[in-house]
């Protein structure tokens, strides 16, 4: 049987193409060692204890701990494919997924990389030097992960940028001779240049260059603010009530920042083609009332001399270069933000099931597909659960039909 929609006729029996643009991978702490150069080794036999001894308290008292260990304990082999191979291609039969961009920090915070090297690439306290051995030693064990089957998964580098541009450019090209062919950034910087400082030129233009899709990735923010700045150390929750709520109500906004930066700066104005994907936003209702005030910014406050030029550097408004240049990784993405995949762009939006993380889909990802895209246009859930990526990614279309005709769900999901 087959059904036309638009131009493009589906054959029902196909197999779909799923991509999931937001999964993690990642070492148990210590095992990274071997991947570390040897000067830091000694270093890294003192700091590793530290650093686990934190993200335990952290995890006490950022997560409800009970009910993390409650949900993992069931699972717990299956968990492993954050660094096992072989579980890991189990995990991606059972979820249907033919294709994974591949973060770090496997199992949250007990799988990162060494020297604060991790998803959030935090300045704050961090030693240069020891973050970008940290970095490296990730981007090492990442690439030989990846080479299993390249074409299945796409492994995103850590680049701790904000040291040394020079060095970031340096390990761009080592990560593309390496098969690694998107990174991450920090998506805060503290006290170092912002992302309009033209001093990240080369690095842009070595990404535009090289085809290497920059990443940022939801979960830094200014977490002192909220839980107190001896936390983890301390717990200050009986004098800093709500701070989770305030955490979860802003952690979105810190996400987009960059963007705000970047394309005022007039970033995607100077490299046209460099492609940027924000991932794991929370929610997508977001993005039409941010994208409205920076139009409205472009297009209704210019007027007022006593602002000056702010817009004549940009030949598009801003909405017009995130709908080019931006991509979406909507994370376990609900039903209601779908529905609105036409303000903000249906070509944009990536579907992610964030494994292994607890917020995610999985174990229960085939079930996610039912509730969330039962009569749902077909073309359209195809874009948002694969085509797009394989798109924006330039991924092997007809090697993950091969996969999908094995493992992916069928179309029966839509109707």
């Amino acid at each position: 049987a087959k059904q036309c929609q638009g131009e493009r006729e589906f054959d029902m029996s196909e197999r779909l193409i799923v991509v999931s643009t937001d999964c993690h991978a990642g070492l148990p702490i210590a095992d990274y060692k071997p991947y570390v150069e040897s000067k830091y080794h000694e270093m890294m036999d003192m700091a590793v204890p530290i650093q686990v001894e934190m993200m335990d308290k952290a995890e006490a008292s950022f997560l409800i701990k009970e009910i993390n260990d409650a949900w993992r304990a069931p699972v717990k082999q299956q968990l492993t494919g954050a660094w096992d191979y072989q579980e890991r291609l189990k995990m991606l039969a059972g979820d249907g997924i033919a294709a994974e961009i591949i973060f770090p920090d496997g199992i949250t915070e007990q799988n990162t990389p060494p020297f604060g090297a991790g998803l959030g690439l935090s300045p704050r306290e961090a030693v240069p030097e020891l973050q970008w051995a940290g970095a490296m030693a990730h981007n090492r064990w990442l690439a030989e992960f990846c080479a299993n089957d390249p074409a299945r998964h796409v492994g995103v580098a850590s680049i701790p940028l904000l040291w040394d541009v020079q060095q970031a450019v340096d390990a761009v090209r080592w990560c593309v001779d390496n098969g690694l062919r998107a990174v991450m950034i920090p998506t805060l910087w503290g006290d170092n240049d912002p992302y309009h400082h033209t001093k990240y030129d080369p690095f842009w233009e070595v990404c535009e260059d090289l085809g290497v899709v920059v990443h940022f990735h939801s979960g830094p923010a200014p977490h002192p603010e909220y839980f107190g700045k001896e936390w983890p150390v301390e717990d200050n929750s009986d004098q800093l009530p709500g701070a989770m709520g305030i955490y979860v109500s802003e952690v979105m906004w810190w996400l987009v920042r960059p963007l705000t930066f970047m394309i005022w700066g007039g970033v995607f104005e100077r490299f046209p083609r460099l492609k940027v994907m924000t991932v794991e936003g929370g929610t997508m209702f977001m993005l039409p009332p941010w994208l409205r005030l920076l139009d409205h910014n472009y297009t209704d406050v210019h007027f007022s001399a006593k602002l000056g030029d702010f817009r004549s550097h940009l030949s598009m408004a801003p909405s017009d270069y995130f709908r080019r240049n931006v991509g979406i990784g909507a994370s376990c993405v609900p039903r209601a933000d779908l529905d609105l995949r036409d303000v903000i762009g249906q070509d944009r939006i990536m579907w992610g099931s964030d494994y292994p993380h607890p917020e995610g889909t999985w174990p229960n990802t085939a079930q996610y597909f039912k509730d969330t895209f039962s009569d749902f246009p077909e073309e359209d859930g195809r874009r948002i659960l694969g085509d797009n990526a394989v798109a924006f990614y330039g991924l092997d279309r007809e090697r993950l039909q091969q996969v999908a005709d094995e493992i992916g769900p069928d179309t029966s999901m839509f109707h």
